[in-house]
């Protein structure tokens, strides 16, 4: 059930708004029977839709022979309530039906927490409408019923829940800040993006890791996945997977999340994903920097990575190319199915790695093979001679490594940007 305001552009959105919708049901493991629209000027307070509409909804879903109503715009408690009565079937809106998508999709501890911490919690302002078999007590003096009891001992069981989980949650997250704190010095990525995106697909073909899971349906990772990307020329980085965005995200998901997008927080470059060959990439792009901005990650360096570009004519590629590069974003053009589809994403990799390691000349004695050993595995040397009794090179070490030479006795100098 699709019922947008009568505002900007929903009705040239609805068609597409609903066939997303119709995805997520899919995902969820439901069999969709049928379809029913209304452009609405504001939502009814007690029903979301009008008297009318309601009960056209009733008769379509006798007449279907439907068992669940999804609406695609979040209800109150007391709405969901109320239509649920009317049409004589369960309803869910769109943040109960992708809370539902996530517990079935959670394989780790941590992600499991996170949804039951975000299922709990938009749950507990519902438990009334879950309790309607305890209608017919009565509330005030002298009349209360064990109905109610029952309800306020609900309660306390989900908050006391809510409060265990969260617990747990800080737990995870001190143990990933202690795996962030042994890559101190690496080079960081993470992948954002709207859901299916195609984020999985481009760490697989980045990483040449056929173990990563890669399906073409929504919210097919959860995790956060990391895998070391060799770029060539001694140059590699740590690419991060993160958990897909959609419109109309449940606040109390993303809340759950932030945890695992502590990954994104610390990562030194943010790969915003693109599917290029969606029609409504601009509105998906907008819906990601939204979330983004929520969890103040909006500042952090970011590259836009346009992917599935092999699905578009050349002509519409070469104007999306000229489009980005009008509104001056830092982009690159990749598709993950083609052979070397990804090497622009692999280059514009390796230059942010370069400018995190500036290049210095560095002076150590011929004795120090160890030294030598370990510029040549974790920098990128360009020159290497030898004046007197000292080797001298000029390389790109990162600040991290160039610390550990100079404790060891070897001199380090920087050179500037324009020598």
């Amino acid at each position: 059930m699709g019922a947008p305001l009568k505002r900007g552009r929903a009705r040239a959105n609805l068609r597409e708004h609903l066939e997303e919708l119709e995805r997520l049901v899919d995902t969820a493991g439901a069999v969709i029977v049928g379809e029913m629209t209304q452009q609405i000027d504001r939502p009814n307070a007690a029903t979301y839709l009008g008297a009318g509409k309601v009960e056209e909804l009733r008769k379509k879903v006798v007449e279907t022979g439907a068992t669940l109503v999804v609406f695609d715009d979040e209800l109150s408690p007391t709405q969901g309530k109320n239509i649920e009565d009317a049409i004589g079937q369960r309803v869910v809106d769109r943040a109960e039906l992708i809370l539902d998508i996530f517990a079935t999709r959670a394989r780790s501890a941590e992600a499991k927490v996170q949804v039951e911490l975000a299922q709990l919690e938009y749950m507990l302002p519902r438990l009334t409408r879950m309790w309607t078999h305890l209608e017919k007590f009565r509330g005030g003096i002298g009349v209360r019923g064990p109905g109610e009891t029952q309800l306020e001992t609900d309660r306390r069981l989900i908050s006391h829940r809510i409060k265990l989980l969260r617990e747990k949650l800080r737990e995870f997250q001190k143990g990933r800040a202690v795996q962030r704190s042994s890559r101190r010095g690496e080079f960081k990525a993470s992948l954002v993006g709207y859901t299916n995106a195609g984020k999985s697909s481009i760490l697989r073909t980045l990483a040449d890791a056929k173990d990563i899971f890669v399906e073409d349906r929504l919210f097919a990772t959860l995790d956060p996945l990391t895998r070391e990307v060799q770029l060539g020329e001694n140059s590699r980085a740590l690419v991060t997977d993160t958990v897909g965005f959609i419109r109309k995200l449940p606040h109390h998901l993303v809340a759950s999340f932030r945890a695992t997008l502590e990954e994104a927080r610390e990562a030194d470059l943010l790969l915003h994903v693109i599917d290029a060959s969606h029609e409504s990439w601009e509105e998906q792009r907008d819906v990601v920097n939204g979330v983004l901005e929520e969890l103040e990650l909006l500042s952090q360096p970011t590259l836009l990575v346009f992917n599935k570009v092999d699905r578009l004519e050349e002509q519409a590629l070469l104007a999306l190319q000229e489009r980005v590069a009008t509104e001056g974003h830092e982009a690159v053009f990749v598709s993950a199915l083609q052979e070397d589809g990804t090497d622009p994403l692999k280059r514009a990799l390796q230059t942010h790695t370069r400018a995190r390691r500036p290049l210095a000349e560095i002076h150590l004695s011929h004795a120090d093979g160890k030294l030598l050993a370990e510029i040549h595995e974790y920098g990128e040397v360009l020159d290497q001679r030898t004046i007197g009794e000292r080797l001298v090179l000029r390389a790109r070490v990162g600040e991290r490594l160039a610390g550990r030479l100079r404790r060891a006795g070897a001199i380090v100098e920087r050179e500037s940007p324009g020598s």
